[in-house]
């Protein structure tokens, strides 16, 4: 595999790298997407498994997202550094902050709006969008802090909606093929990728080792089909999100 072309392959195993996703900038907004959205298309990359949307969010300060609506859409919002302000017409919201896992269930319809909460420091997330077991639910919200387990320098469950994680994960999505693993590792921290038919590793911040893959830097990707096990190993401290889904859009 040549690690330096955006979508090398091997067996299963393809690398996209960060300087290549699709960017969008605007009024103290740019969003880094790792899919097709919006105005931007590429028939080649619509979604990976599950996973739909994969946007790198930074916020200046005060700005966002002013009320928009959405419906039939899972929208799983991890927050990197400073704090964002949730608000929707279901009467939900709050401030999160990093190690809150929040989800918002869209259902039949809802609307929100997203800003950062601060007016003198910048504000960086990754919001991340699945589909619903089935759609015309009705709308919901969830959020859970995780912080003290992010010290375990282990993947830790932030979202699930599989059966054998009942009970373990901080939030639940209303899909059943659908797990979000996070991890904050020190440098030389090591975690075991999960397998499943469909995983998505997206650096969140910093740089890793990837086992038989290479080096991966903030806003690189791996997407795995019919993987797992790999060993992760960080070269600095690094922020992972590890979706593992057993099931792929449009199945």
């Amino acid at each position: 595999m040549t690690t330096d072309d955006p979508r090398a392959s091997m067996s299963g195993v393809e690398v996209w790298r960060a300087a290549d996703r699709f960017v969008t900038a605007d009024s103290g907004k740019t969003t880094r997407h790792s899919f097709s959205f919006g105005r931007h298309f590429d028939p080649g990359n619509v979604g990976f498994g599950l996973l739909m949307v994969n946007n790198d969010d930074l916020l200046e300060p005060s700005a966002g997202y002013p009320t928009h609506p959405h419906r039939d859409v899972e929208i799983i919002t991890w927050v990197l550094d400073g704090a964002l302000v949730h608000r929707d017409s279901a009467g939900e919201g709050g401030v999160i902050e990093p190690g809150l896992a929040q989800r918002l269930s869209a259902g039949r319809g809802v609307r929100h709006s997203e800003f950062n909460d601060s007016a003198g420091a910048p504000l960086r997330f990754v919001q991340m969008w699945i589909p619903p077991e089935a759609p015309g639910g009705d709308p919901a919200y969830q959020a859970h802090d995780v912080a003290d387990a992010m010290d375990s320098d282990d993947l830790v469950l932030a979202a699930s909606g599989m059966a054998r994680h009942r009970g373990r994960a901080a939030i639940t999505v209303q899909n059943p093929a659908a797990a979000m693993w996070v991890a904050r590792l020190r440098p030389d921290g090591q975690v075991t990728l999960p397998g499943a038919p469909y995983v998505h590793v997206f650096v969140a911040g910093g740089s890793v080792d990837v086992e038989s893959v290479g080096a991966l830097d903030d806003g690189d990707a791996l997407r795995m089909t019919d993987e797992g096990g790999r060993r992760v190993v960080a070269r600095t401290a690094t922020d992972l999100i590890v979706w593992e889904m057993h099931a792929s859009l449009g199945r």
